[in-house]
């Protein structure tokens, strides 16, 4: 009877638990067609561009090892809660981790401001709470602000994404953009799309042939002894150039 009340508590106290946790940032769970639970990748949302497309993959799949790579006794955890049982310089460590591996990271997607203050205050939150011995490394554990952040990151994409989609479906239509002008410079949509486009245009190469040496793809004609060092073009001797014997005619008339 007592085992089976312990066993009951502790249900209780992981489902209690899994209310404030945030999800997994990197694996969304689904029931099979046999009734059995079972978890993939979440997939990236559309209309994005290529940029921010891999830099929500990166920020899932750090936050996922920072925040949930392990499980014991159904109680997930990462490797900041491992690094935060050291002393002082866990909690320094986790902090710069948290900054570096996942909101700096973030930031790269043009992010407005609001929501990188939303994302430190996470961060600050996590900090402060690593100062508290025994109980914080708990709820640091519970908190996961990385896995916070990286759902603040993927909803946000998730709405810039729709309002691309929205944009070419009105362009298409011929229609005026529904989005505010101060709302698109927040979202941004098809932020990144043009990075491609702006690079530099690809200039022509001049190829130079050299009669001393020739290219071996083409076949040139070797030079004869008069023509080193000077160029040669194919003319009419007819049509252009004065034959020897009106050189010689109107040479003698000029002495006479």
């Amino acid at each position: 009877m007592t085992s089976y009340l312990e066993k009951a508590g502790r249900r209780l106290f992981e489902k209690n638990l899994e209310q404030y946790q945030p999800e997994d940032p990197l694996y969304e769970f689904y029931t099979d067609k046999r009734g059995k639970q079972r978890r993939r990748k979440r997939a990236i949302p559309p209309g994005l561009s290529a940029r921010d497309a891999k830099i929500l993959k990166s920020v899932q799949r750090r936050a996922h090892y920072l925040d949930k790579g392990f499980s014991i006794c159904g109680l997930r955890f990462g490797w900041t809660f491992i690094i935060g049982i050291i002393p002082g310089a866990g909690d320094v460590a986790d902090v710069t981790l948290n900054y570096f591996l996942v909101v700096r990271k973030a930031r790269e997607a043009e992010l407005p401001a609001w929501l990188v203050r939303q994302m430190l205050l996470n961060n600050a939150i996590s900090a402060l709470s690593g100062l508290v011995p025994v109980a914080g490394d708990i709820i640091l554990a519970v908190f996961k602000a990385n896995s916070r952040n990286a759902a603040l990151l993927e909803e946000f994409l998730r709405i810039r994404g729709e309002e691309f989609l929205k944009l070419q479906a009105d362009e298409a239509q011929g229609r005026g953009q529904s989005m505010t002008k101060k709302d698109s410079q927040q979202v941004k949509p098809g932020a990144g799309m043009s990075d491609n486009a702006a690079g530099p245009a690809p200039q022509r190469k001049t190829k130079f042939v050299s009669w001393s040496r020739p290219s071996r793809k083409e076949n040139v004609r070797p030079p004869t002894p008069g023509e080193m060092g000077r160029f040669v073009e194919d003319v009419e001797l007819g049509a252009t150039a004065p034959s020897r014997e009106a050189n010689s005619s109107t040479i003698g008339v000029q002495r006479r």
